[in-house]
């Protein structure tokens, strides 16, 4: 790793820490420096904690955080008693002083966080919130990473295929709301269509929230589909889209599949290269406008 990316990520730190104002002796114009924040709002998402797991969920050294709640008992913001069930234990608790604080720095934070979002339109935004998912994803990897599974939709499920779909073509590409048409004929007809023991979908979670899909789908007695594959910014980069279309793949051989189609246009470079690697190969392609765009679709199959 070269000095430079070190340096880059430094460099944003600052940027972001003076953003914020997190360095200030005071956070978002109160007494209260940053660490007592972290300790009122994470006591504020509960009625009672045992001291043992709010330091843990804070990841601080135990003599820096035994002065942090002396500190804090003394402003008469926060509260320690033995534990009622381990006399061992000690929890700690707000007061009603404390419950205001904490709601005062919750307010401040929500306007100022609206302050920053305000110049931007919903595209920025967007774009905004996925860099910072994927900030959150990539670290989360290389620090042991979290759970990334697939199951079965679920209610609500299907719907989002469609709508993130057509944001995320939408930001990515530019295309229309005509792409987002599609999307939802192609779910509806899976839906209403679907054959049990043929066609499957597949939900992807990553840290227990969705971050991809793909369905396979009956093209004919010998030969499956596989259409909608979708991995979201945020969870690029860990493996998921080349886990979807393996499961896809695994299916449709059991299910009795002898090849698998797909259709895509050449402009999805990331996907293509997942179907390259498994093992499709490019059949044709024909140039179209479609969702307000020249494209050119490409057909891809490959034996099972």
């Amino acid at each position: 790793m070269g000095n430079d990316v070190v340096a880059d990520v430094r460099r944003f730190n600052r940027y972001w820490t003076q953003v914020l104002g997190l360095l200030d002796e005071g956070l978002l114009e109160t007494p209260h420096p940053l660490p007592e924040a972290r300790v009122l709002f994470e006591l504020a998402q509960r009625p009672v904690v045992e001291r043992v797991e709010l330091r843990a969920v804070l990841g601080i050294d135990d003599s820096f955080f035994s002065r942090l709640l002396q500190r804090l008992q003394r402003k008469g913001l926060v509260t320690t008693e033995t534990s009622p069930t381990d006399g061992r234990r000690r929890v700690i608790r707000l007061t009603t002083t404390g419950r205001e604080v904490a709601r005062l720095l919750d307010d401040r934070s929500a306007g100022q966080i609206g302050a920053l979002l305000a110049p931007l339109d919903d595209a920025r935004r967007r774009r905004l919130v996925a860099a910072m998912d994927e900030i959150e994803a990539l670290t989360a990897r290389r620090a042991g990473g979290e759970p990334l599974t697939l199951r079965d939709p679920a209610p609500g499920d299907l719907g989002w295929v469609v709508a993130r779909h057509g944001a995320l073509y939408a930001d990515e590409h530019g295309w229309d709301t005509d792409f987002e048409v599609l999307v939802a004929r192609i779910v509806a007809d899976f839906h209403d269509e679907l054959v049990p023991a043929r066609e499957r979908a597949w939900i992807a979670e990553v840290g227990g929230h969705r971050a991809g899909c793909v369905f396979c789908k009956q093209r004919d007695p010998d030969t499956a589909q596989l259409r909608l594959l979708l991995v979201e910014p945020a969870a690029r980069g860990l493996g998921l889209g080349r886990r979807l279309v393996d499961a896809c793949l695994d299916f449709a051989r059991d299910a009795g599949y002898r090849s698998m189609v797909l259709w895509t246009n050449d402009v999805l470079v990331a996907a293509r290269r997942i179907y390259q690697a498994v093992g499709f190969e490019l059949v044709e392609e024909e140039p179209h406008h479609s969702y307000g765009h020249d494209l050119v679709g490409q057909f891809w199959a490959r034996d099972l």
